[in-house]
């Protein structure tokens, strides 16, 4: 009975936290969406609401200022987000991996110095990995830094970064040592605060996933602390981030989860409304196929999710489970999506009804925090490295 007690109290504290995010999508999320991604505009007044609610805190310890919430209750969060409105499960996601990268890896002094600031989101964070040449494969950057004094002076440029126009801050990704060999041993992490050489060149107009600030981003002589150095000793980067990086697909793979429901919730609900010959589409057999397709896809990727975040509070190595729901749920939402679309007939090319708007926003899911095709094969290298004989 009494080990039971902690584990009723998470419960009931996950409750009262998802019950006051729903609230909060129902009142000042949902009923502007439409409008605030029409004209692509940043939603600074919800951001603003976020802060206050401690969601840019919600994976920070409590001894930060944090929530200190376990990943699977963040998964739930941001899959709740998603079946909203995605663009701003992205806000505080790429804001978190570099928290997280921080908590994990950072020096004491880091963690005192910048987690309590980006737990209330005074420090807006975003993480700059990608490269105009470089995506996947991050080990081939260009970036640089290079130690002068008290100083690194970083020279390069960065694409496809969250959170770099409206944020104040991103986690940058370098190499302190171009020609290490193997290279990632010459690749660094930096907590990289806005200042001269830090330049936003500009905002990327995208299909989907409006609203949030994604830029491209160049770093001309730009001088940053050596004590703004990750864990305090050049050569880690990489590692640093692949763990970060976990906590992104996680993340991706509940947004996955989110688009999925939507997409199912819509096409049951029109499905009961609209008809056909004479009945409710419903009743068509054909229809009835692709709604049980769909919902099957939102439960199998549930459970994926859920998996994958509860590997990650555990502290093991999840890139495998990671890989499968970032890759199981992003494919369920793309397909929900197109799905639903088709279920909608006409009315789902409209932007009158929200149907259109996650058949934009579902294939970036597919692409983002790692391409499908290489959470595939990132699944069979563990799955092979797992069972060896």
């Amino acid at each position: 009975m009494t080990s039971n007690t902690p584990r009723r109290q998470d419960e009931e504290q996950e409750a009262l936290i998802l019950d006051s995010v729903d609230r909060f999508l129902e009142s000042e999320v949902r009923p502007y969406v439409h409008d605030l991604e029409y004209h692509d505009a940043y939603p600074e007044e919800i951001v603003q609401k976020m802060k206050r609610m401690g969601l840019f805190g919600c994976l920070i310890d409590q001894e930060y200022g944090g929530l200190g919430l376990s990943t699977v209750t963040y998964a739930k969060i941001i899959s709740r987000m998603s079946a909203v409105w995605m663009s701003i499960s992205g806000i505080i996601n790429s804001h978190l991996i570099t928290a997280s990268a921080i908590q994990r890896s950072g020096t004491a002094e880091q963690k005192r110095r910048f987690l309590p600031r980006m737990a209330t989101g005074e420090l807006h964070s975003g993480i700059a990995l990608t490269e105009p040449d470089c995506g996947t494969d991050l080990q081939a950057i260009r970036s640089t830094a290079e130690r002068r004094g008290d100083v690194y002076v970083i020279n390069g440029a960065k694409m496809w970064i969250t959170n770099s126009l409206h944020g104040n801050c991103v986690g940058l990704l370098v190499k302190t040592d171009p020609g290490a060999s193997p290279r990632h041993k010459g690749m660094s992490l930096f907590i990289a605060e806005k200042g001269p050489g830090f330049v936003v060149s500009k905002k990327l107009d995208k299909l989907g996933y409006r609203g949030i600030d994604t830029c491209a981003l160049n770093f001309d002589d730009y001088k940053v602390p050596a004590d703004c150095l990750v864990g305090g000793v050049e050569g880690r980067g990489l590692q640093q981030v692949l763990s970060g990086l976990e906590l992104g697909r996680v993340n991706v793979a509940a947004r996955g989860l989110g688009v999925a429901q939507a997409a199912l919730d819509e096409a049951v609900s029109y499905s009961q409304s609209r008809k056909t010959f004479g009945k409710p589409i419903c009743e068509h057999q054909a229809i009835q196929l692709k709604l049980g397709e769909m919902a099957t896809r939102v439960e199998a990727a549930r459970h994926l999710v859920h998996a994958a975040a509860a590997a990650y509070d555990r502290g093991e190595r999840c890139d495998m489970e990671a890989g499968m729901a970032k890759y199981f749920a992003t494919e369920a939402a793309f397909e929900n999506a197109h799905e639903a679309m088709r279920i909608f007939g006409a009315y789902g090319y409209s932007r009158e009804y929200n149907v259109e708007r996650l058949y934009r926003d579902a294939p970036l899911l597919t692409i983002g925090e790692g391409t499908n095709e290489m959470q595939r094969i990132i699944i069979a290298r563990q799955l092979i490295e797992r069972n060896r004989i």
